[in-house]
């Protein structure tokens, strides 16, 4: 298996999200929840978020990002917040 993931991404400190991720192109959509955005329709849009993540090259830094920084919102590096919460609770 080839492993693909750089060490080296440049995050924008401003999203915390890769700069050359596919994340910062048109799908950027899916990886925050929308205001009054139902529970069913939260599943679906982080599981699309995922899906995104699953295909980046900048995933596992993003993800270490993510956890080092403790960000509270949206999906990072393939994680949820509460998967990201659980994960340092665990550590």
């Amino acid at each position: 298996m080839t492993h693909n993931s750089r060490t080296d991404a440049p995050l924008d400190p401003r999203h915390d999200a890769p700069l050359d991720g596919p994340c910062r192109s048109g799908e950027r959509e899916v990886f925050e929840r929308g205001a009054n955005e139902r529970a069913e329709a939260a599943r679906e849009r982080e599981e699309a978020a995922k899906a995104v993540c699953h295909r980046c090259p900048v995933r596992l830094p993003c993800r270490r990002r993510a956890l080092a920084d403790r960000v509270l919102h949206g999906v990072r590096g393939g994680l949820t917040p509460d998967e990201r919460h659980l994960l340092l609770a665990n550590t």
